[in-house]
């Protein structure tokens, strides 16, 4: 899939990499405005239009533009953060959409530059073998986690 884009001319693969990243962002922004509104339809309803709520929402509204933006930047916290900002009802043309324009401007720049050379010279480290780079990266997380739940067991005999 990387060779795909790399392949492609600059301005291409920066824009097939940012209309990937809108979808993606958008929908998941839409995906939590639909579970807050059919949580309102449920027992749910009481905590989604709770005063604690509506100051969250005000909040979001007024300060989630820097951090829908910013959170391209990160990775993990874009799926969280657009989702909260679609579960607040962040306003989506005056708040949410220059904020996720801007960010998925700096997600498809980063990744058309440094992050699929980057990706090109791991997989050229593993003799062109992208599973062989997979494979790292899998072997890399299940150690990672085996600790973390060591650490947390003897956390919990203390």
């Amino acid at each position: 899939m990387m060779e795909f884009f790399t392949s492609l001319p600059f301005g291409l693969a920066f824009l097939s990499l940012f209309c990937i990243v809108m979808a993606r962002a958008n929908a998941t922004y839409w995906l939590g405005r639909a579970a807050a509104a059919g949580g309102r339809k449920t027992r749910l309803k009481k905590h989604l239009d709770s005063a604690v709520m509506a100051r969250a929402e005000a909040i979001i509204a007024r300060w989630g533009a820097p951090a829908v933006a910013l959170c391209f930047l990160t990775v993990g916290l874009q799926t969280a953060i657009n989702l909260a900002a679609g579960v607040g009802r962040m306003p989506y043309p005056s708040r949410y959409l220059p904020a996720v324009v801007t960010g998925s401007v700096i997600w498809a720049l980063l990744y058309a530059t440094v992050g699929l050379a980057v990706v090109d010279a791991a997989i050229a480290a593993f003799g062109g073998e992208p599973m062989a780079l997979l494979l790292l990266l899998g072997l890399v997380v299940v150690i990672v986690l085996v600790l973390l739940i060591r650490r947390k067991a003897t956390a919990q005999k203390r």
